[in-house]
């Protein structure tokens, strides 16, 4: 046997031993790989080092000996060699654990929206959760308005007085302040967003900011002779536009209702609409007018899941063709108009189908359930289209005041001087 490759005891340094290596030298000398024995409360141990080429040697073995001897004695420090790698590589971990929360915490608004924010908005609009009108307004509003404030700022250190800066440049450029609420629910979420990683902590900065007024709600509305007007123009540019601007003007629908129909909400013979998933979150019920019911005779039906208006690709469409606008427009029903909220869009034919039905006397209650409004106080903006209704009511309330004030003269009796 090669006398290399046994193990070989020091004469100097007690616990140490080595073998050399058979063929790779150290130097002059063979390569050498050193390990220590010692005993740990009766169990003897044996601990392997390292060769001599990785900085080994007797006098460092025996000092590594005496230390893992000392700890196994007063109970301090790992009294193991395994022990220590642990007690190192825990400490390594640890490092880079505070070295990851740093990097965290300096993250900043800009990254954070790009890197975190944004791809999960993006990943909610692939799984239908949101709509991609909403991510797209998000990027857009973070890019013209929240990023040259706070983008280069860690997300940790947002206050509110850098939004109240936002907010005044928004305002100052002339942004509705509806549009200044939506930019500050961004910022909201974003921070929320990085309060669930472990980024931002405490209480939500955009709490402490005053919010805008804001009365964003559409006034703008039809008279019939508009409405018809606006139809057979639709219909000679694009029928699957004009069927749209029919169903919301009859039947009160938001876009987003229309673009969610299918064919299995649509009862043609009862009459009636089965509109669910909408903005409040409360499925209802909207009634079809003779022309709406020949509208959807016309259409080729589909599957009971298929939609009533795909898009040209067969997919749901997310926004209203500018065709809509374009006519509008060509029609002049916006000539002059200089106050967003008078303007005619496609919303404005829902309101038209509210203000027609308190027009022609229908009560408060109805139009909120056909409109399905949560609360009542939705609809009472449409109350001025019906001021014949109200000072009939008025007119009641003083015939009755009049009766009753007839009927108290009759009880008084007259005494003859």
């Amino acid at each position: 046997m090669d006398k290399r490759k046994e193990w070989v005891t020091s004469k100097t340094h007690r616990g140490v031993r080595y073998r050399e290596h058979e063929a790779r030298k150290h130097g002059v000398r063979p390569d050498r790989y050193y390990m220590i024995r010692f005993q740990v409360g009766g169990t003897r141990r044996e601990e392997a080092l390292g060769w001599s080429s990785e900085g080994w040697s007797e006098q460092r073995a025996f000092l590594e000996l005496a230390k893992l001897k000392e700890a196994a004695k007063t109970g301090e420090g790992p009294s193991s060699l395994a022990e220590k790698r642990a007690a190192v590589e825990a400490k390594r971990q640890a490092e880079e654990e505070a070295e990851a929360a740093r990097r965290r915490a300096e993250i900043t608004v800009t990254d954070f929206f790009g890197q975190t924010y944004f791809p999960f908005q993006r990943s909610e609009m692939k799984a239908g959760q949101k709509a991609a009108r909403s991510v797209q307004r998000e990027d857009e509003l973070f890019r013209r308005w929240i990023e040259p404030v706070i983008g280069g700022k860690p997300i940790k250190d947002i206050t509110s007085f850098d939004l109240e800066r936002v907010k005044k440049n928004m305002l100052d450029a002339g942004r509705a302040p509806r549009t200044v609420l939506y930019c500050l629910a961004v910022v909201r979420q974003i921070v929320n967003h990085a309060r669930k990683d472990g980024i931002f902590c405490g209480e939500n900065p955009v709490a402490h900011v005053r919010k805008p007024s804001a009365d964003n709600r559409r006034d703008g509305f039809l008279t019939h002779e508009q409405a018809d007007s606006l139809l057979e123009a639709l219909g000679k540019k694009s029928r699957q536009v004009h069927d749209m601007a029919l169903l919301s003007l009859h039947c009160g629908l938001r876009a987003g209702e229309i673009f969610s129909l299918t064919w299995g909400d649509v009862d043609i013979e009862r009459g009636m609409l089965s509109i669910r998933d909408t903005k409040s979150g409360k499925n209802r019920v909207a009634f079809m007018t003779d022309a709406v019911k020949t509208m959807f005779a016309g259409r080729e039906r589909e599957g009971h899941n298929d939609l009533v208006f795909p898009s040209e690709t067969g997919e749901k469409i997310s926004q209203i063709s500018q065709c809509f606008i374009k006519t509008v427009n060509a029609l002049g029903f916006n000539d002059g108009v200089t106050d967003r909220r008078q303007k005619i869009v496609f919303h404005s034919l829902r309101h038209t189908f509210a203000s027609w039905l308190v027009e022609q006397g229908i009560d408060l209650f109805a139009v909120q359930k056909l409109m399905g409004h949560e609360s009542q106080a939705m609809v009472q903006r449409y109350a001025h289209f019906a001021p014949d209704h109200l000072q009939a009511a008025v007119k009641t309330l003083e015939a009755g005041m009049d009766a009753a004030k007839l009927a108290e003269e009759k009880k008084v009796v007259k005494l003859r001087p």
